[in-house]
């Protein structure tokens, strides 16, 4: 049976008011705002004001199952996607069972097509076990019904350079890319937040920026050498960008993200010894927030991951020494790419636009997403309030776990309906219940 929407009177990119016609899963019209009558469509819409996107795609989300659905599930991370405004999200590998084997990406593949919220993209570990010893089954998972493209062992690095250079000859074979967490784990070993004056005077070891730095430029030199693409996952120092921008002055393949929470909060947050704010890789100084934002905005940094990391209460209600790392951050990450990029003149809803969509599925290879607001065009869209403002809260959060970095703090922004694929996912910023059609308080 045929379903009709009318998005009416929204701004398509924040620009002038449109109206937009939606049959089933597509967008059929795009009209003057009160151009297309309102008879003609099963549901109505009233978008005035909200600036409109394409739904959101975010390549590095932990959704937890199988194995820690106590922490986030396929579902519950879908509903947080749902909110936040994506409609495609990456799932990362670290689960148990591992993510590196076809059955096992097949049915995490299943799961977010059961669930109903976003499209869900396994991401296939690049070793066994996610152990950095023997490479997993690539091909297969590629050839699978997940048709897996994106590869990572993130939460590890793969630090062994002739496993990394395997990898990379591997996946050329099928244009997959392989998504480093770049972390040279001898450096790291003891750390608790970045290296500097304030891990010194709070006792805490130190992470130093080389760390980092110094696994890009190894692996922008092994992609360089094998031709292959490599992805530089949660990119967080200033020498880092350096390192990057190198790298593509050279037409290397390599692209990176940057998270929410890395373009916002500094080291000054671990003095309270908040667990919220214990990441890795760790919040960096004020100068390497400055530097990330500019090379979001120049491209060097092509796209937003969340890096959604859910955790039970217990494994953040703790001593900072035994605090899991990892934030949530689908729920909150367009109202902060709002605060650090729009507001600052950094981006428009464009540039959004291209680093939260439009690039994102380049990078995965999601064909059917990140596609433009126009005639013809899958129906994943995003209406987002930029006239709103209100503290962020538990309320805010659709999934299972409460460890967001911006409970308390005033962000820009609401967002009001997500739609994934001609569905009604958000409804006036709550989320659907799909199988009984009702919001989800």
């Amino acid at each position: 049976m045929m379903t009709t929407t009318l998005l009416s009177n929204v701004r398509p990119y924040g620009e002038e008011a449109r109206d937009l016609l939606i049959i089933d899963d597509r967008i059929t019209e795009i009209g003057a705002a009160g151009s297309i009558a309102a008879d003609r469509a099963d549901n109505v819409i009233d978008g005035a004001g909200c600036v409109a996107l394409p739904g959101l795609v975010d390549i590095h989300v932990h959704l937890r199952e199988p194995g820690f659905e106590s922490a986030e599930t396929i579902r519950t991370g879908s509903m947080a996607a749902a909110k936040g405004g994506f409609t495609t999200i990456f799932a990362m590998p670290n689960t148990s069972p591992c993510q590196d084997t076809a059955g096992v990406v097949e049915a995490v593949h299943a799961l977010g097509i059961e669930a109903g919220y976003a499209d869900v993209h396994p991401i296939g570990a690049v070793t066994v076990g996610r152990k950095g010893e023997q490479l997993a089954e690539l091909g297969s998972m590629a050839q699978s019904r997940a048709n897996v493209r994106m590869f990572s062992d993130d939460g590890d690095c793969v630090h062994d350079a002739l496993i990394m250079r395997r990898a990379l000859e591997y996946v050329k074979a099928f244009n997959g890319v392989i998504a480093q967490h770049a972390q040279e784990p001898k450096l790291t070993v003891g750390a608790q937040m970045n290296e500097g004056a304030l891990s010194a005077e709070l006792g805490l070891g130190g992470w130093p920026t080389a760390a980092e730095t110094s696994i890009i430029a190894r692996d922008a030199i092994l992609a360089e050498q094998t031709d292959s693409r490599v992805h530089v996952c949660h990119l967080s120092t200033a020498q880092a960008v350096d390192v990057v921008r190198w790298a593509k002055a050279r037409g290397i393949k390599i692209t990176a993200e940057v998270t929410p929470h890395h373009l916002l909060l500094t080291e000054e947050k671990v003095r309270g010894f908040d667990a919220r704010f214990k990441v890795n890789p760790p919040l960096r100084t004020d100068a390497d927030v400055h530097a990330l934002r500019e090379a979001l905005a120049d491209g060097t940094i092509d796209v937003v991951g969340t890096d959604h990391a859910p955790h039970p209460r217990d494994s953040k209600d703790c001593e900072w020494d035994h605090a899991a790392m990892g934030m949530v951050g689908l729920e909150s990450a367009l109202r902060v790419v709002h605060a650090t990029m729009v507001k600052t003149g950094l981006l428009d809803w464009r540039g959004v636009a291209r680093v939260m969509s439009e690039q994102p599925a380049q990078v995965g290879l999601a064909t059917e997403a990140g596609t433009p607001l126009a005639e013809g065009e899958l129906a994943n869209i995003v209406l987002y309030d930029d006239n709103a403002s209100s503290v962020f809260t538990e309320a805010d959060l659709a999934g299972k776990s409460t460890n967001s970095p911006y409970l308390g703090l005033e962000l820009p922004g609401s967002v009001r309906y997500t739609i994934y694929r001609g569905t009604v996912t958000v409804r006036d910023g709550e989320v659907v219940d799909l199988a009984g059609e009702g919001a989800i308080a």
